[in-house]
């Protein structure tokens, strides 16, 4: 489950990041580490992300979070590119992936499991796409927890 500060986190990092030509791709905030733990995956939507856009976007986040002192108590900021292992969480990633092998993870069992391996499809706003092996497998959004590239496929 998404924490309450996630969205709002995302609603401040989406224009700083936009500024330096990346795009927020995912944003975790773990609580259960001591210190907590927040950290936000970005792209660079020009090149390929380097570590000078993870360094960019750290400083101008930290400034940004520090003055509206939006996080409780002390916490690590860690700003990275999601890597290929990542989840696809935009409709521009779902689009650009399309073909791809992939693995989606869901929240509750559907048709007797939840973890489903295939090809992306799409989504739509009801449902993801996979083709296993030449047949189309419809899996309901509202069941998806995680929609991952597969690289050993």
């Amino acid at each position: 489950m998404t924490h309450p500060l996630v969205p709002q986190i995302i609603d401040l990092a989406t224009p700083l990041a936009e500024k330096l030509n990346l795009e927020v791709v995912d944003v975790v905030f773990q609580t259960n580490k001591n210190p907590t733990v927040l950290r936000i995956d970005v792209r660079n939507t020009i090149q390929d992300t380097g570590l000078e856009d993870c360094e960019q976007m750290s400083k101008a986040l930290d400034a940004q979070l520090e003055t509206m002192d939006l996080i409780p108590g002390s916490y690590i900021l860690e700003v990275s590119s999601p890597g290929i292992t990542r989840n696809l969480t935009t409709d521009r990633e779902f689009i650009t992936f399309k073909g791809f092998s992939v693995i989606v993870k869901t929240f509750a069992p559907y048709k007797n499991q939840k973890l489903w391996k295939g090809k992306l499809q799409g989504r739509d706003e009801n449902n993801v796409y996979l083709n296993q092996k030449g047949k189309i497998i419809t899996i309901p959004q509202d069941l998806v927890a995680k929609v991952q590239i597969d690289d050993v496929i």
